[in-house]
């Protein structure tokens, strides 16, 4: 017999909430994960984005901090429970996520993050708040102002630890620690577990419980992974040419750098496709306009670079495509997650050159397979690109097949 949110011990108002929005089995991490915060000890979790991580933290956090609401002491600028986070967007869905878990209860949720004016921010500070949300920069400036007071914190949250110590956030966080409580929860979640993850959880967590779901660094199945051998200069006519051949209505695309995708953006405009990109250099209300026009399908393409991208939801997204693979092979893993979500099938394709040899070779030792490269017709690569030795030879493809297909390479490797 499965769970529910009930049997886990949430109180009436957090499960009807979810119930109501067609949440009622707990995923395995919030299985996992949810008793562990209901008990007070810290934790470090493993999960990756689209595992239904942020409700494993959010709901017992609501619970707990719902059953003590009379007993706390409400000083203005005061925080209960500090939720960190690296992006805008990924803030905006957790804060989302605590509105929607706590809706019938009688607590104060807040977003800070940058990009918009500090001042209404200050204002709405001045009084209590039960769960703050926030970027480490925005967060610190608020400090600095003397605008919040996080001496009253029972519990923090590092959500997606990877992500903001490749962001270079380490800093950041330890001084924001540094002016806590040395007495709270500490809940650390975390898509891999690298040497300076648990260098990080060492130094903030109390003899953690540990819980992980799926296998380090692996893909899920619902994906199916397929990489066409390309020169540079055509990939962006095959992108257009697959798009169109394949009826792809719903394609997230992703570059390396913010210039890249504002330049493919632009191509993929100029051939007729509704494309718009998403990165840290565009203004808070340009990303989420851009997001919003992509979820409801006025955008069909949209191109980002791999931090924009962190807080991108999407349950049935049906095509993320690698423009370029990423220097960080863990990058591949974190892009194709965003695709063959809650059981949907899905596709992520890579167009590879001949000068992106290493970033395949460094996927493949990653998720230990390796991947037969094809070739689409024409659009056969140059002699140039041949020359360069590759890991598997490559094979001729009209186009990609339908949804759910098996990856190509030969399925599912031991320890992927």
């Amino acid at each position: 017999m499965s769970s529910t949110f009930e049997s886990l011990g949430l109180s009436e108002p957090i499960w009807r909430a979810a119930a109501e929005r067609g949440y009622t089995t707990p995923t395995p991490i919030q299985e996992q994960a949810i008793p562990v915060v209901m008990s007070g000890v810290d934790l470090l979790a493993g999960a990756q984005t689209g595992t239904g991580k942020t409700a494993a933290f959010a709901m017992p956090i609501l619970h707990k901090l719902a059953a003590t609401a009379d007993a706390a002491s409400h000083k203005p600028s005061s925080v209960r429970a500090l939720i960190l986070v690296p992006t805008r967007e990924l803030a905006a869905q957790v804060e989302e996520s605590v509105q929607l878990y706590g809706r019938y209860l009688s607590l104060r949720s807040l977003i800070l993050i940058g990009g918009v004016k500090i001042n209404p921010q200050m204002q709405k500070l001045r009084r209590s708040v039960d769960v703050l949300v926030a970027t480490p920069g925005r967060l610190l400036d608020h400090i600095q102002q003397r605008s919040v007071d996080l001496s009253q914190v029972e519990i923090l949250v590092l959500d997606e630890a990877d992500r903001m110590l490749d962001m270079g956030f380490i800093r950041d966080i330890r001084r924001i620690i540094a002016v806590l409580p040395k007495k709270r929860q500490n809940l650390l979640f975390s898509a891999t577990f690298s040497p300076e993850i648990r260098t990080l959880a060492d130094g903030i967590l109390h003899n953690p419980a540990s819980v992980e779901v799926a296998s380090r660094n692996a893909t899920a199945d619902t994906v199916a992974q397929r990489f066409y051998a390309v020169d540079q200069d055509r990939k962006r006519e095959l992108l257009t040419h697959l798009i169109r051949e394949q009826q792809w209505h719903q394609v997230l695309v992703f570059t390396r750098t913010k210039h890249g995708a504002d330049r493919l953006a632009k191509h993929l405009s100029q051939d007729g496709m509704q494309a718009m990109a998403i990165h840290g250099d565009k203004s808070q209300g340009a990303r989420t306009r851009a997001l919003s026009e992509f979820k409801e399908g006025k955008v069909r393409v949209l191109v980002a670079t791999d931090i924009a991208a962190r807080g991108i939801d999407i349950s049935e997204l049906p095509h993320v495509v690698n423009f370029e693979l990423p220097h960080v092979p863990e990058d591949y893993v974190h892009r194709i997650g965003r695709t063959g979500r809650a059981g949907n099938n899905g596709q992520a394709i890579s167009l590879v050159s001949g000068d992106e040899r290493k970033q395949l070779q460094d996927v493949e030792k990653l998720l230990r397979k390796s991947f037969e490269k094809e070739i689409v017709s024409g659009f056969e690569p140059s002699r140039s690109y041949s020359s360069r030795p590759s890991v598997e030879p490559a094979r001729r493809s009209s186009a990609p097949a339908g949804r759910g297909r098996s990856v190509a390479g030969g399925g599912r490797s031991r320890g992927a």
